[in-house]
């Protein structure tokens, strides 16, 4: 066995209806002072918060809400969060909502623990210094970010940029399917194959794939793959939904220790450039790479067939066929649309797409068989 590292938030908390006592969750965690909330103003609107914002002004937090947080964050919007959550004066931060809010306070967290700039920050380990206490709260199960050390950044018109450091993982995630029940069926299903490719990438992770990371994906999967076409049918299966939350933290457990790859490299530029969300934009691409990945990849893919498909037979090649053909039967069944057409892409802006994944190198180096331009293009254009 190869030496390998491992880490995670210290804290889960798991079960319905916890954000009705965060103020308690928190209490027993932090001397109470002021917690500044961190979420979008979609979700404040709904009153997704207001059980969660209640319990903390009954058990004796002074509370502060910015609800800023736009999709796929723009630099200027954390900056300026950061700033507002400063003059504040806040002493603990909470993420509340999807990826992009949980990402954004992770950053928070740290700019108001450490006077290092922001722009220092980009890349693997470049983070200095401490952050603030900080628990993360996801209404969607998808992105994991709740225990991964990992926040990303629309740093210019069409690019995005990450920041990976072992000072964003959180103090304590709190996971309560509660807040995932209204969730509308085509986001239940781009975030739920979002989280799908989040194990099946660290299981196949050509750096740092390691045991745990492969036990929490094959665990992530069996939730996933076994609840996600239930919670599209009938969102308000609150087992199902739990279920999905769960996979959802394991996947992002697995990915936060064996990184992801070549299916996020090409789902970046999908997202930077025509703002699509990020679970749509994994889902779209997830199965041509799995294919393009099948050379480099049989074993790994039949590992996983024999773990999830009891009926799977036949040799390595064979069982591998048959977990993508079944992934591929299963995102059929949620209904969401799978061509770049769907979604407004232009044909012609395929070459550019290609040429902007090859960017991505921080992913690309972890994917099981090197890709190149032009294997990136007919990825694209094997979905148009």
């Amino acid at each position: 066995m190869n030496a390998f590292n491992f880490q995670t938030v210290p804290h889960i908390v798991v079960e319905a209806g916890a954000a009705r006592r965060l103020g308690e969750l928190l209490s027993q965690r932090f001397a109470r002072g002021r917690v500044c909330v961190i979420t979008d103003a979609p979700l404040l609107r709904m009153g997704l918060l207001d059980a969660a914002l209640s319990s903390l002004n009954s058990s004796g937090w002074q509370v502060d809400v910015i609800s800023d947080v736009q999709a796929d964050p723009p630099q200027e919007v954390v900056l300026a969060i950061s700033a507002r959550a400063r003059a504040q004066g806040a002493d603990v931060v909470v993420g509340f909502g999807g990826g992009s809010s949980m990402d954004v306070a992770k950053l928070v967290a740290i700019l108001l623990g450490s006077k290092q700039p922001l722009e220092q920050m980009y890349g693997v380990d470049k983070v200095e210094g401490a952050r603030l206490p900080l628990v993360l709260i996801p209404t969607t199960a998808g992105t994991g970010s709740e225990v991964t050390p990992i926040s990303i950044v629309t740093t210019g018109s069409t690019t995005k940029s990450g920041i990976v450091a072992r000072q964003l993982y959180a103090d304590m995630a709190v996971l309560d399917a509660e807040l995932t029940l209204g969730l509308p069926a085509h986001i239940t299903a781009a975030t739920g194959i979002d989280a799908m490719v989040h194990a099946i990438e660290a299981y196949t992770s050509k750096r740092l794939k390691n045991p745990l990371s492969d036990h929490l994906a094959v665990l992530a999967l069996r939730l996933l793959m076994g609840n996600l076409v239930r919670v599209c049918t009938n969102g308000q299966d609150a087992g199902a939904r739990q279920a999905m939350l769960l996979g959802s933290m394991l996947a992002g457990q697995a990915f936060a220790n064996a990184p992801v790859a070549a299916v996020h490299a090409l789902a970046y530029p999908l997202g930077g450039n025509y703002h699509l969300p990020h679970g749509l934009t994994n889902a779209l691409v997830l199965l041509p790479v799995l294919e393009f990945n099948l050379p480099a990849a049989a074993a790994q893919y039949a590992q996983l067939a024999r773990e999830l498909l009891p009926a799977a037979a036949g040799d390595d090649q064979a069982q591998a066929t048959e977990l993508l053909r079944t992934l591929r039967e299963l995102v059929a069944k949620t209904g969401l649309p799978l061509r770049l057409r769907d979604h407004g892409v232009p044909k012609g802006d395929l070459p550019m797409l290609a040429a902007d994944a090859m960017k991505q190198t921080r992913l690309l180096i972890n994917n099981p068989r090197e890709v190149t331009e032009q294997d990136a293009l007919a990825v694209y254009e094997s979905v148009y």
